[in-house]
């Protein structure tokens, strides 16, 4: 079992670490922004469920594959940018109504969202590294099962990064709700993910291992 000592440690930096805003709280403000709270939390739970996929990679060992084969790490890399940044296209071309007298018709829909970021977790391999940095350096031999620690270790990962990223979809939710009565901003919403999406694509193609 983990030393009490250690896990408090470990589970303080890791408060800090998801509050700091990353790719994935970025995603969520931009969904829940634009297409209000429910759509910001199916993106977080999303993102969750994609780094409950990472722990299992990390425990049974993928991430380290990929961690030693840059081939794959390349694929892996690019796969991931190419479809974020199809998300972004798709999102700047996407032409919403602004009529405020009439009810506003979401994009799409919370399963929609909540794939879409599970897909772009997974498919980025700088978490699978960091998953695979990371927790070893909490884990000790003499406290049992080394697969047990570490999936410990990742589910309290998963479940602190959940609470930041409900947290960002609810404060965004709100001020997009509030931001949406307005259909010049409605107008914008769709440039201002699409942008987000593509900055991102761009982003994760260019960073080396």
């Amino acid at each position: 079992m983990i030393e009490p000592t250690t896990l408090i440690t470990y589970i303080a930096i890791v408060f800090g670490f998801v509050f700091i805003p990353g790719p994935a709280t970025l995603l969520t403000v931009a969904r829940a922004t634009s297409s209000g709270t429910k759509i910001g939390l199916a993106t977080g739970v999303g993102v969750a469920a994609g780094d409950v996929i990472h722990t299992l990679m990390a425990v049974i060992g993928v991430s380290a594959i990929i961690a030693t084969s840059a081939v794959l790490f390349s694929i892996v890399k690019y796969i991931g940018a190419a479809y974020l940044i199809y998300l972004g296209i798709r999102a700047l071309m996407d032409r919403r109504p602004t009529d405020l007298g009439g009810s506003i018709m979401l994009p799409f829909s919370a399963d929609i969202a909540f794939r879409q970021a599970m897909l772009t977790e997974v498919l980025n391999p700088k978490t699978a590294l960091f998953f695979l940095a990371f927790l070893p350096q909490f884990v000790t031999p003499e406290n049992g099962f080394i697969m047990v620690q570490l999936t410990i270790l990742g589910i309290i990962f998963v479940l602190l990064g959940l609470i930041s990223t409900v947290f960002f979809a609810v404060c965004a939710g709100s001020f997009g709700n509030f931001l949406r009565q307005n259909p010049a901003v409605l107008k914008w919403q769709g440039n201002i993910v699409g942008a987000v999406y593509c900055s991102l694509g761009v982003r994760l193609a260019l960073q080396e291992r």
